[in-house]
């Protein structure tokens, strides 16, 4: 009798052991290097993306005469606003010889509307263009389509080096040198790229819209600009990012055609600005400023638009 009652006795008191809140003490998950690899890495490119962009304003925001002496150091040497006010024409050429410039004058803001036209024209039509033939890649029916589009495809491996002189002669002749109609027009046009990034996403859109469309009596055209592109709007505005994008750094082209200062873009002027080299040496101050400068309006497009190209990656079209 003893012995059972004992037996039960110990058995409630194993059973309020594992009942305890102790026992029912969540267990602490082991270190998971792998994911604090991971952020390790994703740290260090963090770091090294915006390091760049960290020691051009560092050099933006330094005095031109200073910086030899300070090469070393991660805060402005000398800190001084002169850099931008020689960016922005604010400065006699008397002081921006003072602080280290080359005292000429610089036309920044000719320059940048200059860019900003050149880049808009081009971005509208490349975009336009593209749109046109990638739906008639993906949704008309014509013989030799695939061996086409194959063809054009091929076009991405050639170097747009062995374009450019047959392009300038063109230009040349038909007199647009020094024009905004001479800098756009090679690029204004369709590219592989663009049309195989828009047809993608034509192909993943389903066709009963425009089908029914179709048996109400709509043609292509309509169906084109009243139910493709509104539906388009994700990859549309993500090719024109990266499309102005391209034609804001272009430098080659508008160098060989753009020679005029009335239509010089910003990165030939920057290229401009440095060669002018007061005592020997470029002004680095200004030339980082300008850099800084004629960087924000693509920053500025990359945050409006940011959103826009993440949900553009899937290609999810209409469900």
């Amino acid at each position: 009798m003893s012995t059972s009652t004992n037996s039960r006795r110990s058995r409630e008191s194993a059973t309020a052991v594992v009942g305890s809140p102790q026992s029912r003490r969540p267990r602490t998950k082991p270190f998971n290097w792998r994911r604090a690899g991971a952020w390790v890495l994703v740290a260090i490119a963090v770091v090294v993306t915006l390091a760049p962009f960290l020691w051009m304003l560092r050099t933006a925001l330094s005095s031109n005469h200073s910086l030899a002496s300070n090469a070393g150091n991660l805060l402005p040497a000398d800190f001084s606003w002169g850099a931008f006010q020689r960016v922005f024409g604010l400065q006699s050429p008397e002081q921006a010889i003072a602080e280290g410039g080359s005292g000429a004058d610089i036309n920044f803001w000719l320059y940048l509307r200059n860019s900003i036209v050149f880049a808009t024209m081009t971005t509208a039509g490349q975009v336009f263009f593209s749109a046109m033939a990638a739906y008639a890649f993906s949704r008309l029916r014509w013989p030799g389509r695939n061996k086409v589009f194959a063809i054009f495809l091929a076009t991405m491996m050639v170097p747009p080096i062995f374009t450019a002189l047959p392009n300038f002669l063109m230009i040349k002749n038909l007199g647009l040198l020094n024009t905004f109609a001479g800098l756009a027009l090679p690029f204004m046009f369709m590219t592989p790229f663009a049309i195989f990034f828009l047809r993608q996403f034509f192909l993943s859109m389903s066709r009963e819209v425009e089908e029914a469309a179709m048996l109400d009596g709509a043609k292509h055209l309509r169906i084109f600009f009243q139910i493709v592109i509104p539906n388009a709007a994700a990859p549309l505005a993500t090719l024109a990012l990266l499309t102005f994008i391209g034609q804001w750094n272009e430098y080659f082209w508008p160098l060989l055609v753009g020679q005029d200062e009335s239509v010089r873009v910003l990165t030939v002027g920057l290229g401009v600005f440095k060669s002018q080299s007061p005592q020997g040496a470029p002004d680095w101050s200004g030339l980082m400023a300008a850099t800084l400068v004629a960087a924000l309006p693509v920053l500025i497009l990359f945050i409006a638009f940011g959103k826009k190209v993440v949900n553009s990656i899937g290609f999810s079209g209409i469900k």
